[in-house]
């Protein structure tokens, strides 16, 4: 378990991974030290294992994204994964459970990317079968 100023540091960061310690010390009510050594040892137990962009929200109106849940022979499972794994496009990839094994997250900046995504994925070697859901909206993302 984390300390709640933990967890309140994490909240900030989540909102903003690029502010400053004497920012979030401000921001927190701590000392800048208090800070520095907090964010530290999160780094170091690796409940924070490294920092990311955040795509503004222009930019991601003008992707194409989808779902695609994904149907594997089970003896191929983690052949298909590494194949997955080397398409830029999936920004994630979940094992799930029922008719399907995993649901990957695809972007595409245009409908045509997208469809030969689509096709790329249907003809890797141990996949049985697809279905994609096209996102029309995000209604909003934590």
């Amino acid at each position: 378990m984390i300390h709640s100023q933990d967890e309140r540091l994490l909240s900030e960061l989540r909102k903003n991974a690029r502010a400053s310690i004497s920012e979030l010390a401000r921001i927190l009510d701590m000392s800048r030290t208090t800070v520095q050594s907090r964010l530290q040892k999160l780094e170091h137990s690796g409940v924070i294992q490294g920092y990311s962009v955040e795509l503004g929200r222009q930019y991601q109106e003008s992707q194409v994204a989808a779902h695609v849940s994904i149907k594997v022979r089970q003896k191929l499972t983690a052949q298909t994964n590494n194949a997955l794994k080397q398409i830029n496009n999936i920004s994630a990839l979940y094992a799930i459970s029922g008719e399907y094994d995993m649901i990957a997250e695809v972007e595409a900046q245009s409908l045509e990317q997208l469809s030969q995504l689509l096709d790329d994925i249907g003809n890797l070697e141990g996949v049985e079968r697809t279905t994609s859901s096209v996102i029309l909206e995000t209604k909003f993302k934590r």
